[in-house]
């Protein structure tokens, strides 16, 4: 191709499922994220690999985040730029809160129109709700084809790129024309680790209300001489929506009931290496069938 590709990722800061405790739920079904550790979303981590493939595969392209959620999920942005990333866009409002897939892949369609890109990158699904339902809502509210379950872009060739897909029982290898929506796999190649140079380059990024809370002149000034260093947010007077599809009002998911179960151990049983103990474990474990 002539000129790069301009590449969106679709990055999500969650809840750190392995630390969930009595409260990581409200009352109304909706996640207490304020009890939770957040991490990057894992398979988003894999998408971002993939976007930075085809940078590297097509000089001049750029990747771009675009993350939806509270000002702390600015440290994706970040996260995603210390790996290779060129910037990104946080997406915030209270009005975006509560969320469901319908009410998030109604902004995120709208905020990808304001960029144009030619691909956008997806995870396969979140771990904090394992619905799989966000990309390929983007890709059909935006009326573009989609490829699921990619498991590596293999090439690309003039508009088109190739695209191996992880199915149940195989593989199996496409074709499709930008602009698309990938989503991507756990299987895929993990994501490159981060660049010290990176790392020193944006670790001063930042987006505006970050800015406001830390008041600090130092920064401000470091913004003004360094652009890259500005990581745009914008709420619903940015882009073009209309507030009943929003957050929970524009959500017809509805949770009717919340079992919320902590595994705790009851008893534990310590035992040596000896072969009298290995022993009575095995006799312990066949008479209670849990083997043989």
């Amino acid at each position: 191709m002539n000129q790069g590709l301009k590449i969106v990722v679709l990055a999500k800061q969650v809840p750190d499922t392995r630390n969930v405790g009595k409260d990581a739920m409200k009352e109304d079904g909706t996640i207490n994220r304020a009890v939770l550790p957040a991490i990057f979303n894992p398979e988003d981590l894999n998408a971002l690999e993939q976007a930075l493939w085809l940078k590297d595969a097509v000089p001049g392209s750029t990747v771009q985040i675009v993350t939806m959620g509270p000002p702390r999920a600015a440290d994706i942005i970040r996260e995603s730029m210390f790996r290779g990333a060129d910037g990104g866009v946080l997406v915030t409002d209270r009005k975006f809160a509560g969320a469901d897939t319908l009410a998030t892949s109604y902004t995120l369609a709208a905020a990808i129109r304001k960029i144009n890109p030619d691909v956008i990158v997806a995870g396969r699904q979140a771990i904090d709700g394992d619905t799989a339902q966000v990309g390929p809502q983007v890709a059909e509210k935006m009326s573009i084809p989609q490829v699921t379950y990619c498991e590596q872009i293999l090439k690309v060739e003039g508009t088109e790129l190739t695209i191996k897909r992880r199915l149940e029982h195989g593989t199996e290898t496409v074709t499709c024309s930008m602009p698309m929506v990938v989503t991507v796999n756990g299987s895929a190649p993990e994501c490159r680790p981060r660049n010290a140079r990176l790392v020193m380059k944006y670790k001063h990024a930042k987006t505006t209300t970050e800015l406001q809370d830390l008041n600090e002149d130092y920064y401000m000034n470091l913004r003004t001489e360094r652009c890259y260093l500005n990581i745009p947010e914008w709420g619903v007077s940015n882009l073009d929506v209309e507030v009943q599809e929003l957050g929970l009002s524009g959500s017809p998911t509805k949770v009717k009931k919340i079992d919320n179960i902590v595994f705790a151990a009851k008893e534990s049983k310590r035992l040596t290496a000896s072969d009298t103990d290995i022993s009575a474990l095995m006799q312990e474990l066949i008479s209670s069938h849990t083997i043989g």
